[in-house]
């Protein structure tokens, strides 16, 4: 019996039946979510074709997303370009996608309650997990709430807004007994799977430089420059914005774009975090001893983002080995050959992706330096989209994993420490840009050693009303 099932009172042993519902024979994890836009939702249908999964309650700022009406949405989200990037429940022939449909009809009698107030849902004894799905700025007092209330915890990526966040969250989980998993989605992914274990053989040698990159083309425009106007109607904006500093709502901030603006999210940490993470677990690192960032607005400079659109980001580790992440935002190529990133090692190159990887071996070196007979090796992962054609396999299966985790109460696929770890590099690397100079970083105290200046960035003062833990 652990602390969840097991408390003191008043001298007394008192038995205290774990929050798992049972319906028949059959167990299953009453879910709660947090934050049902667009990510949230695709989180949602995943979580619903888990048969051990029972929604039981949503919570959001925006009463459209709350009561699934597409007919309410405000029609300047489409203005702005943000088709495919709100919510769908419907299918391509207008009918209700079949998680929709069940999950409507359990809204209207009942037993799917809906909530503006993230502390009511948490309140619900009808909870036994959350997922965790909102802007960057909520995840770290969300999570610490949901844990104190003794939920357990799917969080998306990128699990914070600060280092001090991430930290302050695993502490608040390494005092309790809730199993907290984070949507790093390469972790569950078949194919980084097996190349890790190919990898761990030493056959190909050790694997010393890694590097990716995120490309996509937002020139000239970007965002796009948006007025400050009256938030949408059924959008509680002084609640979206929680522990930030007031400013006025934009359409170029939220529901979508507050990934282009410092206060809420990054590229590095909104694409980056993934590639960082899959580079690091295959290159056996933790963290950084030093970072090297820099960039700029080459391609949109009067776009209303106010993060780079171009990065060039350098990690050095203690070990001797590198790792380079890159921002192109401004329709250049891809300069990973194939795959989403590559790894060297001196005698081969890997090039990975969700889809497979292939290894080829140094065909050739220079001076006096022996080629290794080394085979080239090459796998396919064929099972990496989801029936509905969505790459999305992956995610399945870290939320598959949690699910078993709520049962088991073990270790999931990304725990919350290596999830803090990974999003831990896309802060540095903001940092160090915001700073303009190569940091050296303590990875055991989590300081900088070289410069007081960035050590203010670890973490900002919360709007009054709201604190961490």
């Amino acid at each position: 019996m652990n602390r969840r099932e097991f408390l003191k009172v008043g001298g007394l042993a008192v038995a205290v039946t774990p929050n798992i519902l049972r319906a028949g024979s059959r167990e299953r994890v009453r879910m709660g979510f947090i934050g049902v836009g667009n990510r949230g939702t695709q989180l949602l249908h995943i979580f619903m074709k888990n048969p051990r999964v029972e929604v039981t309650a949503l919570a959001d700022v925006y009463d459209a997303y709350l009561r699934r009406d597409e007919t309410a949405f405000d029609p300047k989200f489409f203005e702005w370009g943000l088709k495919g990037r709100v919510p769908s429940f419907h299918a391509k022939d207008g009918s209700l996608k079949p998680q929709e449909a069940v999950l409507q009809e359990r809204i209207k009698a009942g037993t799917c309650k809906l909530y503006k107030d993230y502390k009511a849902l948490l309140a619900d004894p009808n909870v036994d997990a959350v997922c965790i799905a909102t802007p960057d700025h909520w995840h770290a007092i969300m999570t610490i709430d949901a844990i104190r209330a003794g939920k357990d915890v799917y969080c998306e990526k990128p699990l914070t807004a600060t280092i001090a966040e991430g930290r302050a969250m695993v502490n608040a989980q390494r005092n309790s007994d809730q199993v907290v998993a984070v949507g790093l989605n390469r972790r569950g992914n078949d194919a980084y799977r097996e190349l890790k274990r190919t990898i761990d053989a030493g056959t190909y040698g050790t694997f010393r430089t890694g590097r990716a990159a995120r490309v996509s083309n937002i020139f000239p425009n970007g965002l796009g420059k948006c007025p400050p106007s009256a938030p949408p109607k059924g959008f509680d904006w002084d609640a979206w914005l929680g522990p930030r500093a007031y400013r006025p709502y934009k359409y170029t901030t939220a529901p979508y774009f507050f990934r282009w603006h410092v206060d809420f999210s990054s590229q590095v940490g909104n694409w980056g975090v993934h590639y960082l993470d899959a580079m690091r677990w295959m290159m056996d690192e933790t963290a950084p001893c030093a970072i090297t960032a820099v960039g700029g607005k080459y391609y949109t400079p009067d776009s209303d983002a106010e993060i780079p659109d171009t990065m060039f980001c350098i990690y050095e580790f203690a070990s001797g080995k590198a790792m380079e992440f890159n921002v192109f935002e401004g329709g250049r190529s891809n300069p990973i050959k194939q795959g989403e990133l590559e790894l060297a090692s001196g005698d081969a190159t890997v090039f990975a992706d969700q889809r497979g990887w292939e290894i080829k071996p140094s065909a050739r070196k220079e001076f006096n330096n022996p080629v290794p007979k080394l085979e080239p090796k090459k796998y396919v992962f064929k099972e990496a989209l989801l029936d509905d054609g969505s790459a999305e396999s992956a995610t399945k299966n870290v939320i598959n994993d949690f699910i078993d985790q709520c049962f088991a109460r073990g270790e999931p696929l990304c725990p919350l420490e290596e999830g803090h770890r990974s999003t831990c590099f896309a802060h540095l690397a903001n940092i160090a840009y915001k700073v303009g100079r190569r940091l050296e970083w303590d990875p055991e105290a989590e300081m900088f050693t070289n410069c007081d200046l960035a050590n203010r960035y670890l973490h900002y003062d919360y709007r009054k009303g709201y604190k961490l833990g």
